[in-house]
């Protein structure tokens, strides 16, 4: 090693002034920082002394490192100074950022016992449609374990569809057991509809779009009755009773009579208004009035003969009636008796009695 590095010295300090004419650089001077002066513009190179190089002494061994202890840890490369300057957030297991956030109280309320309802994916536009914490109804469980099918299934927000199962469950089944049955279907006309109000394009958003809102067209029993509730042959009783279940619990409520758009099912919603404000407007109609036959009905054979009073101031107008058969057979034999006589054309004395005035009274009123 030392006669090596003597060796390279000596290399160096005689090929040093032979590089230095060439390049006209100091090789030494830039390898250990002694820079030469620039020279200014019309001076003369000769001028200017160069300096000598200054070589340091070089140790004769350079020490090495101490080999790394097998039982030391792993080194972990350490982080750009950047990154270091600027704290970041701690980074989260995948499995951690996958997982869906906690069900809420609604739906932990709402359990098998009372509905199946599994929850569905949040719903997010086109627009403001959608919602959160959305579950798909599928029947309703009764006290009595019997299962209210809703058909077909409407995807409803957590707090409406446990409205729609208390309503079922608390008032529905035991109007459905007054008429001597258990209820077994709710025929869902509409329930999510990312739609304007009424179906009008460009109209308000309706609770229907913010899955809010349910139309309920009839309920089937177990007998195989269905019950409309816009039909005006069922019991008027039955259907003022759904009426005012359905107002007590649902701040919105339209049926026929309303808008003109409800006429053949019952509009549901949870929407919020100031003050509370409820809408109830749903006509509970009389039955229709039963159209008269065409024909009377025929005459029963048992019945008694009719009797047709005599009418004598008939008889008489008819007797005071001419004949004008008899008036010609008169008018015939006048003639004939008019020529046989000789003295046809003297004159005879008239019996008829000249016409008299009326006088014209003066009455007042």
């Amino acid at each position: 090693m030392l006669t090596m590095v003597t060796t390279l010295v000596m290399v160096g300090a005689q090929t040093e002034p032979a590089a230095a004419r060439r390049h006209g650089v100091n090789l030494w001077g830039d390898l250990f920082g002694d820079h030469r002066p620039k020279l200014r513009r019309g001076a003369r190179p000769s001028s200017v002394p160069i300096p000598k190089p200054r070589i340091a002494a070089l140790p004769l061994s350079v020490p090495l490192p101490k080999p790394r202890p097998a039982d030391a840890p792993a080194a972990t490369p350490e982080k750009p100074v950047a990154a270091r300057q600027t704290p970041a957030e701690p980074e989260k297991p995948a499995e951690q950022a996958a997982s869906p956030p906690p069900p809420s109280a609604c739906r932990l309320a709402l359990t098998d016992v009372i509905a199946i309802a599994p929850s569905i994916p949040d719903i997010k536009g086109p627009g403001e449609c959608g919602g959160g914490d959305l579950v798909r109804l599928e029947a309703v469980v009764l006290p009595d374990k019997r299962r209210v099918s809703v058909k077909p299934a409407a995807i409803l927000r957590c707090t409406m569809a446990t409205a729609i199962a208390d309503w079922i469950r608390s008032d529905i089944a035991p109007l459905a057991a007054g008429v001597g049955s258990v209820i077994s279907d709710l025929d869902n006309f509409d329930s999510f509809d990312c739609r304007g109000r009424n179906g009008i394009v460009g109209a308000q958003l309706s609770e229907h779009g913010r899955a809010n809102a349910l139309d309920v067209r009839a309920v089937r029993l177990a007998n195989g009755q269905s019950i409309s509730l816009t039909d005006r042959t069922v019991s008027r009783e039955l259907r003022e009773s759904v009426l005012h279940s359905a107002c007590a619990r649902f701040p919105t409520v339209l049926g026929p009579g309303s808008d003109g758009y409800h006429e053949d099912h019952i509009h549901l919603d949870l929407m919020e208004r100031h003050n509370n404000y409820r809408i109830c407007q749903w006509n509970v109609w009389d039955p229709m009035p039963q159209i008269a036959p065409l024909l009377p009905a025929e005459r029963p054979e048992e019945a008694p003969p009719r009797q047709v009073a005599a009418k004598p101031d008939a008889d008489k107008s008819e007797a005071a009636k001419p004949d004008p058969a008899k008036s010609d057979a008169a008018k015939s034999n006048a003639a004939k008796s008019d020529a046989a006589e000789p003295d046809a054309g003297a004159a005879k004395p008239s019996t008829k009695m000249p016409p008299t005035k009326k006088r014209r009274q003066t009455r007042r009123f």
